[in-house]
């Protein structure tokens, strides 16, 4: 189908509440737990354990309004910044942050991470320790030369981006594009952390229909060392919700770096 009959996430207004709902709650119809909630929590606290990547300074440039998958980097980062397109997602994210009434709550992903650490009596602590380390939730615009204009970060010694390149990008050249302007903001000999949907064409929020940009595990590596990233570890899983939500066939976990 072509995508200029689809909504662009970083364009169009959506829903923020009903995308997490959708695909990040613990509703009994959410069929997604497998690819948005356990893969990314169970994936970042297996590489952050690993030891080899630290440091003082994390940006999270993410979609939608998700926080579950920052849980163990606060174990291993003194300061983490998030980064938002849309202004909704700003507000949702600081409803949570300052703990308001009506914030989306994310116990059952707490809850999966805490049994991951053997400490599942310790939720609210790693909350805690979680909304501590964010230091600060930043609009940007991936078509401005410095995205968060006009806030200056500090550069980066990881950069995480989850669930976005393939919403923003109508095709390769954007692809390639908007990585490079995610990348700047890393140090030299950063690392980055991209997770993906791969083979998706759209997905759904209410009744809108948004573009997703196709491309496969080759693409994904093919272009980050096309980009001169050394590709350190690579994971796949391969569907399991059955849903018309979204067409995607699986979820793709990378983490790179480039020498210094």
């Amino acid at each position: 189908m072509d995508c200029r009959s689809h909504k662009f996430y970083h364009v169009d207004g959506f829903d923020s509440r009903r995308c997490l709902e959708t695909y990040f709650s613990d509703n009994p119809e959410m069929v997604f737990g497998d690819e948005s909630l356990k893969f990314p929590i169970e994936k970042l606290h297996h590489i952050f354990n690993a030891g080899d990547i630290k440091g003082d300074i994390l940006i999270d440039i993410s979609s939608f309004s998700i926080t579950h998958h920052l849980y163990s980097a606060c174990d291993f980062f003194k300061d983490i910044y998030l980064l938002k397109f849309k202004e909704k997602c700003v507000m949702e994210m600081n409803r949570w942050l300052n703990t308001r009434t009506g914030a989306f709550d994310w116990n059952h992903a707490l809850t999966h991470f805490t049994k991951l650490e053997g400490n599942s009596d310790q939720c609210e602590d790693k909350e805690i320790k979680l909304k501590t380390a964010i230091k600060q939730i930043v609009k940007c615009d991936i078509e401005k030369e410095n995205l968060t204009d006009p806030v200056v970060l500090p550069q980066a010694d990881c950069v995480i981006s989850a669930w976005l390149l393939e919403l923003i990008s109508k095709d390769q050249d954007d692809y390639i594009r908007y990585l490079k302007k995610i990348t700047k903001l890393l140090k030299p000999g950063g690392q980055l952390i991209l997770f993906g949907v791969l083979n998706a064409t759209y997905f759904m929020i209410g009744q809108d229909r948004f573009h997703y940009f196709k491309y496969d595990e080759n693409y994904a590596r093919k272009v980050l060392t096309g980009e001169g990233f050394i590709i350190d570890h690579c994971d796949v899983l391969k569907r399991k919700a059955v849903s018309d939500l979204s067409d995607y066939q699986g979820v793709i976990f990378i983490t790179a770096h480039k020498k210094k």
